[in-house]
């Protein structure tokens, strides 16, 4: 059975007090369509590219947006493939929910998704290691050994039993840190682990209500170093993990406090923080950009039939955020 060990220190206490204060700003701040849509896209471009890059990935932030639009960009094609992954997963994190928990189905396809096209071999995609890994540094050295391939399944399991019903007894923000460290010591896989590790983590935080826009990627890719060191500062033997939550923490305050630095400098309106699914998110985007949308210009946007690019307009205009205009043969849709 997987029991976390650490120490709820004066350092812990005080960073999760300033972690829920802003998060209470954060929820409840006035704001408008504009900055919801802003600030879900900013996290998510910046989630894909600092993830990516920490495990090299040349491309630059601009790159990345380029991809998220669908504008054909220079760079190599596996470059390009592990972004477009990572964007995918980020925009359906529902679809890896499967009845409120985190299952081994959940992290396959999650690695499935991840890895899509940029492994040596295909059937690699989504499966367990068979064999030996090894952590290196920039020089080559060795600098930990993850656990024998033949007690993965096993140490894998007691981390989702874990999950799904201890976890719940901590602050979300702890539990992430917990599932972040604990999946990349296992190393669960040949290659991705470090990106199927942060993607695991925002779907735990996602699944507890702390979808607050934040992008911890960007924290760990601007000191590289700093997150490496935090991983290993876990002893081996007793697996005190206070020291790396402490770094995990900070990471979690500083990216939230940029968010709340955003909607304070942002003109508020009055309408009230509305919770956007992808879909929501890319309709309203692109109704941004184009000024108003149309059902069929949904159907493509979203790969859906007639019927359910209503229903994700309907949702809308029920959150009062679009209406209708036009006749019904000439029906678009516009932001209100």
């Amino acid at each position: 059975m997987f029991k976390p060990n650490f120490t709820y220190n004066q350092k812990i206490v005080d960073i999760l007090l300033k972690i829920n204060s802003i998060r209470d700003f954060i929820v409840n701040a006035p704001v408008v369509v504009e900055m919801e849509v802003t600030l879900k896209r900013e996290a998510l471009l910046k989630s894909a590219h600092h993830s990516t890059a920490i495990e090299g990935n040349p491309l630059s932030l601009n790159q990345v947006d380029g991809l998220a639009k669908g504008i054909k960009i220079e760079g190599e094609k596996k470059a390009k493939q592990e972004v477009l992954n990572y964007l995918n997963v980020l925009n359906n994190m529902d679809g890896y929910i499967e009845d409120g928990k985190i299952t081994k189905k959940t992290v396959l396809k999650l690695h499935e998704n991840i890895t899509h096209y940029t492994l040596e071999y295909t059937y690699l995609e989504g499966q367990y290691r068979s064999k030996p890994v090894y952590v290196v540094n920039s020089n080559g050295d060795i600098v930990f050994t993850p656990p024998n391939a033949n007690h993965v399944p096993a140490l894998m399991e007691n981390l989702m039993e874990w999950i799904n019903n201890s976890s719940s007894k901590l602050n979300p923000v702890i539990s992430a840190g917990i599932i972040h460290y604990e999946f990349v010591r296992i190393h669960p896989f040949v290659d991705g682990n470090g990106r199927t590790a942060r993607a695991l983590a925002a779907l735990y935080m996602y699944m507890n209500e702390f979808d607050v826009d934040f992008t911890l990627d960007e924290y760990y890719d601007n000191n590289r170093q700093a997150y490496y060191d935090a991983l290993n500062s876990v002893d081996q033997k007793t697996q005190d993990l206070t020291k790396w939550l402490e770094y995990f923490l900070e990471g979690f305050l500083t990216s939230i406090e940029e968010i709340k630095n955003k909607i304070m400098l942002f003109p508020s309106g009055e309408q009230k923080r509305i919770k956007l699914k992808a879909n929501d998110l890319k309709i309203l985007e692109y109704m941004h950009l184009n000024g108003s949308i149309t059902n069929s210009e949904v159907q493509k946007l979203l790969k859906l039939t007639r019927q359910g690019a209503y229903k994700n307009l309907r949702n809308l205009m029920d959150k009062d955020m679009i209406e209708k205009k036009g006749g019904s043969r000439s029906t678009y849709y516009i932001l209100k």
